[in-house]
């Protein structure tokens, strides 16, 4: 049975989580309280979306939207981590609270996970998402020059992908539009940045060797061509020019994903001249960051996006 997305009640729970942005509660005044209040009573939610069928699987999405924003504005899809084979858009939701801060509209995506299909279904689902987004943003009031993709881990992994490919890739072959009759648009999706945090870059590393992962292991299964399946989904082999700007974050004693991959990202992407900054955490582990160290990841973010013209211009940035 599928969670319910939060609704208006819960809203003011979620909202108490905004020490993510902000800082502990405890040490919050009444402005503080205030912009809870705004933002609690400014966005209104649209709820379980269904934007591709496939394994008999629904997947769908929810997206935040401000209520006074009538017209296209900045974006970012979030894509939630669990190794591929677990975790939820709901159970997330919390995450995105910074950029309901800066005023942004929100698209918290779920997929299959390696229960309902294996390797490359996440991925495919993720393109098919944005693509989607492309198919709907005037209903939504989207920006498509200011969206920018995020996620965990693997949501990192997907946020990375969904930016990266090209279409000549071949994973938006599952993608219906609006789910109407007709071809498969071959349409370049282009996004303005990718946020990664701690996000797998080289799926090969960690399906043998010193650096297995059991959660690799466990989204590609037993299928004999995955060695080339996984560097096909490894978003270090699509480094290149004209990729968008990408800031990583990471801790650098990480024991989940190694620190090496956001590393080895950061360097390629800067030997073609790509835009991006790295991230990092000293003595940090696999997400789990103080409000110190979370507050001035964010403030990076915030930077390096506004670096980039993505950011609409705010009071609270």
């Amino acid at each position: 049975m599928r969670k319910p997305a939060f609704g208006c009640f819960a809203a003011a729970a979620l909202l108490l989580a905004l020490s993510t942005a902000s800082g502990p509660i405890r040490a919050q005044g009444t402005d503080a309280l205030a912009r809870i209040v705004q933002i609690a009573n400014g966005y209104q939610v649209t709820a379980n979306i269904t934007y591709l069928t496939a394994n008999n699987f629904e997947s769908k999405l929810d997206i935040y939207r401000p209520r006074q924003v009538n017209s296209p504005n900045p974006t970012v899809v979030f894509f939630h981590g669990g190794g591929w084979t677990g975790g939820s858009k709901e159970g997330n939701t919390f995450t995105v609270l910074p950029y309901m801060d800066m005023g942004w509209t929100v698209v918290n995506v779920e997929y299959r996970l390696a229960s309902v299909s294996l390797a490359p279904a996440a991925v495919e689902d993720a393109r098919c998402a944005l693509r989607w987004i492309y198919r709907n943003a005037k209903q939504h009031n989207i920006d498509l020059t200011k969206i920018v993709v995020t996620g965990q881990s693997a949501g990192g992994h997907l946020a990375l992908m969904t930016g990266m490919l090209p279409s000549s890739a071949g994973f938006d072959r599952l993608c219906p539009g609006d789910r109407g009759p007709g071809p498969v648009s071959t349409e370049e999706l282009k996004v303005a940045a990718v946020v990664n945090w701690y996000g797998i870059t080289d799926l090969a590393e960690l399906l043998s060797g010193p650096n297995v992962r059991s959660y690799a292991t466990n989204w590609f299964g037993s299928m004999p061509n995955r060695e080339e399946l996984a560097r096909q989904l490894s978003p270090l082999t699509y480094v290149r020019p004209g990729v968008p700007p990408i800031i990583s974050v990471q801790g650098d004693q990480d024991p989940t994903v190694p620190y090496s991959h956001s590393v080895r990202l950061h360097e390629g992407l800067a030997k073609v001249g790509v835009p991006n900054e790295h991230v990092t955490i000293p003595g940090g582990k696999h997400g789990g960051f103080t409000d110190e160290e979370n507050v001035k990841a964010y403030a990076a973010i915030r930077a390096f996006l506004n670096k980039q013209n993505v950011s609409r211009p705010s009071t609270n940035q």
